[in-house]
């Protein structure tokens, strides 16, 4: 195919962007989102929050700093597909190994550049998040249109089995061991049990398909549900693990997929945001300590739980912990005993922060305190 062969996006609304092949040739369909970082664009590529999504960036330029070998957040791009308007024609940085161009066409993702990414994202914004397809091979919007109506919907769909780890694997403690953590991996990032091992974490990286008894097994300290893509109502087995284990009185800690988890296992409903959240700016404020961080996100659904007030459920006392400054969705969630003493919590974010800003790392001490509080705790033994 020569460089820059023509390429077509249209929207399952009929909207119509044309441009230039960015990545491998061919045609893909995912739903389109737009992610607002103005830098971590290969964490993004990566992050397996994103499988079966087409990433439209809103940053202008993308891939000036190419590719590396040491910011990945998972073995492979898990996006449907990537959209940018100005790509870099060549790298510069000093951990570069090969292009972004490069890199997408190698791992058989299909791209679209040159277009107006801020015209295209207005249009999401207003009109909400949806199916799309690129194509570089079709040169007929309406018979496009037609496989992109075809598609899958993102709503009702279960995908965390399909981007999860198929084998255990362990993640040893970086220095003295304190603590044991099973980690459920819903499309976990790297990241994430690097940041809990620093802190002196062994974390049991466990499939999304693993049960109660393959949790307690590992006899942890705590449990935590990572993010993930898919839509949580679609979800049943990893919140009935969740229930036995808060049952059990088991610590809990859950982010962005694993927050939606948490809140289904209380009780609470989760709903499709319009656009959703995608991006390393976004404001929140954790009411349990009045601070406001800026904290990096993706997700398109969301805890339909009470902005204030209490909520009993089986296991304890919920509450909203963290909201956002932006529009009000939960943020986060805590679980307490009848005493007000802290059982579990989630939060929607990421706070590992790849990429991102660093406000919310707090959040991995929290949750060994969490740990170190409950009775009978293995801290600073080796079983």
């Amino acid at each position: 195919m020569p460089l820059h062969a023509p390429a077509i996006l249209v929207l399952e609304d009929g909207r119509t962007f044309t441009g230039e092949a960015y990545g491998a040739p061919g045609e893909t369909f995912g739903e389109a989102v737009f992610n607002t970082g103005m830098s971590g664009y290969q964490e993004t590529l990566t992050d397996p929050s994103y499988h079966r999504q087409v990433v439209v960036m809103t940053a202008p330029h993308i891939g000036n700093t190419g590719v590396n070998d040491e910011d990945t957040e998972s073995s492979r791009i898990w996006v449907a597909g990537y959209v940018v308007r100005d790509p870099a024609r060549r790298p510069s940085n000093w951990r570069s190994r090969r292009s972004l161009d490069d890199e997408l066409r190698d791992q058989g993702v299909v791209g679209i550049s040159g277009i107006d990414t801020r015209a295209l994202t207005r249009h999401l914004r207003e009109r909400g998040a949806m199916r799309v397809g690129i194509s570089s091979v079709e040169t007929d919007p309406a018979a496009l249109l037609a496989r992109v109506r075809a598609s899958t919907e993102m709503s009702g769909s279960e995908l965390a089995t399909e981007v999860s780890t198929k084998e255990a694997y362990v993640v040893a403690a970086q220095g003295e061991k304190k603590l044991t953590v099973a980690a459920l991996d819903l499309g976990i990032k790297t990241m994430t049990p690097y940041r809990m091992a620093e802190r002196g974490i062994e974390v049991h990286v466990l499939p999304a398909g693993s049960t109660l008894a393959d949790v307690l097994a590992v006899q942890p300290d705590g449990l935590f549900y990572s993010n993930g893509p898919g839509d949580p109502a679609a979800t049943t087995q990893q919140i009935e693990v969740l229930q036995g284990a808060l049952a059990q009185d088991l610590p809990y800690f859950g982010i962005c997929f694993g927050n939606q988890l948490f809140g289904r296992a209380l009780g609470f409903g989760t709903y499709k945001l319009k656009y959703g959240h995608r991006g390393i700016n976004q404001p929140v404020m954790d009411r349990t300590t009045g601070k406001v961080e800026v904290t990096a996100h993706n997700h398109g659904f969301a805890v339909d739980a009470p902005l204030t007030g209490e909520t009993t459920t089986p296991y304890g006392v919920a509450s909203v912990s963290h909201v956002c400054l932006n529009d009000d969705v939960v943020e986060g969630l805590e679980l307490r005993d009848e005493a007000g003493a802290l059982k579990s919590f989630s939060v929607q974010y990421h706070p590992e922060a790849a990429a991102g800003p660093h406000d919310a790392a707090y959040l991995f001490d929290r949750f060994v305190q969490l740990m170190e509080s409950r009775p009978g705790s293995t801290t600073g033994s080796e079983a």
